[in-house]
């Protein structure tokens, strides 16, 4: 995410002075925050439960179920953020020039780790599937991995947030990049990063499908599809994201005509909230697609019925027997 604000971001580019986007900056400061709040509340609900679940029910010493719990904590570190840009389109940027760049580092801290695990699990599973005679899985430099993520997309985040201060553009405060060329930079290299990480996805998908396919069990196959759906809406979402940033960022004809640039901001307000939806969808990938998963919360909500309905039994035999001593 790179232009947190399109109300501000380099209008002057334009060689129409007179392209105006006040009814742009309404819808969006209408629409995003209200989906940014459903969204902040699904996926902290979903994520924490995935959390509880690995810790009550399952082992980590799968390789799978460390990556799905690092997963968990970069769709929340990615939710962390959320709050601030719903209230940014609101109010404009009201938590100063620390709040600026700290919320800008745990926001790109939890998008990059995100797609780095999932293009860790996606490259774990293809080991498992096209070569499950090897000692790669269980070799020590994949078990150490999730650190090597962390540190990787700490550092990416940290320029990042380094780069970013508030700006003032009339009377209105405006979490931003401090220059144009970083700007840019930035885009080109999200643009980059995700293509990396779509290419190498797809090749291992296309070779797992190619082994499955030629394969006469599909047993231990049932992770290849939850990953694989967790990786499919992912890309789904961002793929369109990342390709209106690039077109938003190119400055020569038709892109500098006023209607293809309000085009474009309403294609980016749509393509941002399709894109951030990825943290709170995959604990219900989980659900429906883990069968594992969905036993273990039906168990949790069984004892919590089973809870509620004897606190209640209880709560009515004692209401009961203090109606009867007044009589």
């Amino acid at each position: 995410m790179t232009d947190e604000n399109t109300t501000f971001q380099y209008d002057t580019d334009y060689n129409d002075e007179l392209c105006h986007k006040e009814v742009v900056v309404k819808v969006g400061s209408f629409v995003i925050p209200i989906f940014f709040i459903a969204v902040i509340v699904l996926s902290c609900i979903g994520n924490i439960l995935v959390l509880v679940i690995l810790a009550l029910y399952e082992s980590l010493k799968s390789l799978t179920n460390v990556f799905i719990l690092n997963l968990a904590v970069s769709d929340l570190l990615f939710t962390f953020g959320l709050p601030f840009w719903a209230s940014y389109y609101i109010w404009g940027w009201i938590f100063g020039e620390v709040g600026c760049k700290a919320v800008k580092f745990f926001f790109y801290v939890g998008f990059y780790s995100s797609v780095l695990f999932l293009t860790l699990m996606t490259v774990q599973r293809y080991m498992a599937v096209v070569h499950p005679l090897s000692d790669w899985e269980r070799c020590r430099g994949l078990s150490i991995s999730p650190f090597i993520v962390w540190i990787l997309s700490a550092t990416v985040a940290m320029l990042n947030s380094l780069h970013s201060q508030v700006m003032t553009e009339s009377d209105n405060l405006y979490c931003e990049y401090g220059s144009v060329e970083w700007k840019s930079g930035i885009v080109y290299f999200q643009n980059a990063f995700f293509f990396t990480a779509f290419v190498i996805m797809g090749y291992c998908y296309g070779r797992m499908l190619r082994t499955i396919t030629n394969s006469r069990t599909n047993k231990r196959h049932k992770t290849v599809r939850l990953i694989f759906c967790i990786a499919m809406v992912f890309f789904i979402g961002w793929a369109p994201y990342n390709i209106v940033m690039f077109l938003k960022n190119l400055t020569g004809y038709p892109f500098t005509d006023c209607d293809v640039s309000i085009g474009l901001e309403y294609a980016y307000y749509a393509c941002r909230m399709l894109a951030f939806t990825h943290c709170c969808l995959n604990p219900v990938f989980y659900v429906f697609v883990g069968v594992k998963f969905r036993n273990h919360l039906k168990m949790i909500l069984q004892k919590i019925f089973k809870k509620k309905n004897l606190n209640s039994g209880q709560n009515r035999l004692a209401k009961n027997q203090s109606q009867g001593s007044m009589y």
